[in-house]
């Protein structure tokens, strides 16, 4: 499945709702990522912290279009794509 703009509204319009986090921890940095679809965009909450004493980050964005296909492509095996071609 190409992931077309068009492929990719409907993905996101399928899958209202639909919630996933990620992890990650490095020697001095660590994030969580958690992504919602609601309203047929990809909302994504980054919290985290970096080695420095005062370095903590809480950061909410609507994805871009290239964050939104790297997400879908990323996640196509979990998302409902029936009837999507």
């Amino acid at each position: 499945m190409r992931l077309t703009r068009t492929v990719r509204e409907k993905i996101l319009e399928q899958n209202e709702g639909f919630k996933t986090q990620t992890s990650y921890s490095g020697k001095n940095f660590s994030e969580s990522r958690m992504y919602t679809i609601s309203g047929g965009k990809l909302q994504i909450r980054s919290v985290g912290n970096t080695s420095w004493s005062d370095s903590r980050f809480d950061d909410e964005w609507i994805a871009d279009d290239e964050e939104t296909h790297r997400f879908l492509y990323n996640n196509l095996g979990t998302l409902n794509t029936d009837g999507i071609e």
